[in-house]
């Protein structure tokens, strides 16, 4: 069975296939993003926070283990961000695929990812939320969103600072802005509509738990 944040989680990798699974997955497509990346630099620059992330979750994984569904959630997450890092973001062939497809004027993925920020995980910010901080539900969403908005506000910021201090060239290609001077607010915009969603279609679906528990009643 699937656990989700009300279910009872037990940190144990060995009884849990799903999680094995995941883990598998995801060393595998990061060895095969880490072979002959299209810029070795820009690859390693978009590691940096990864393998923060893989370590964050390790070192909390015994005393504060996240749901299947959050872990599948980030999984997801880090595997279009994997992607991302082996073309870079802006030569990703879905992205041109797009771009030719329905004449668009710039490759998209990055997009696609920053949308996929909030949409992916915004769940598993509100469950930490909700098991450290309050179990309102409301008041869980609210600081879920808000995580969502520092967190994607501070990678642009993070984005800048390295592209001012490495070389031009990788620079470029890490902001991957395509010459969008208004880049990093639309990717902001479209993390925080991607959380909306998700905590929009949480909430629905809470309601009509609630729903259905009183009517068994």
């Amino acid at each position: 069975m699937i656990t989700k944040a009300s279910s009872k989680i037990q940190p144990n990798i060995a009884s849990n296939p799903l999680l094995q699974i995941l883990l598998v997955a995801y060393a595998g497509i990061w060895i095969w993003a880490a072979i002959n990346p299209v810029y070795r630099f820009d690859w390693f620059l978009e590691n940096i926070l990864t393998i923060l992330v893989i370590i964050a979750l390790t070192a909390t994984y015994r005393r504060f283990p996240l749901s299947d569904v959050s872990y599948t959630l980030i999984f997801i997450f880090m595997v279009l961000h994997a992607v991302g890092a082996h073309y870079t973001y802006s030569e990703v062939p879905l992205g041109s695929w797009l771009k030719d497809t329905f004449e668009l004027s710039r490759n998209h993925y990055d997009r696609i990812v920053h949308f996929s920020f909030g949409l992916l995980l915004a769940y598993p910010f509100k469950e930490v939320v909700w098991r450290i901080a309050t179990n309102n539900s409301l008041l869980s969403s609210l600081f879920a969103l808000t995580l969502v908005f520092t967190y994607s506000g501070s990678f642009e910021i993070i984005e800048w600072i390295i592209a001012r201090i490495v070389d031009p060239k990788a620079g470029a290609a890490y902001l991957g802005t395509q010459g969008d001077e208004f880049d990093s607010q639309k990717d902001m915009a479209l993390a925080v509509s991607g959380a909306l969603i998700t905590l929009g279609l949480v909430a629905v679906f809470s309601m009509a738990t609630k729903t259905k528990d009183r009517q068994a009643k």
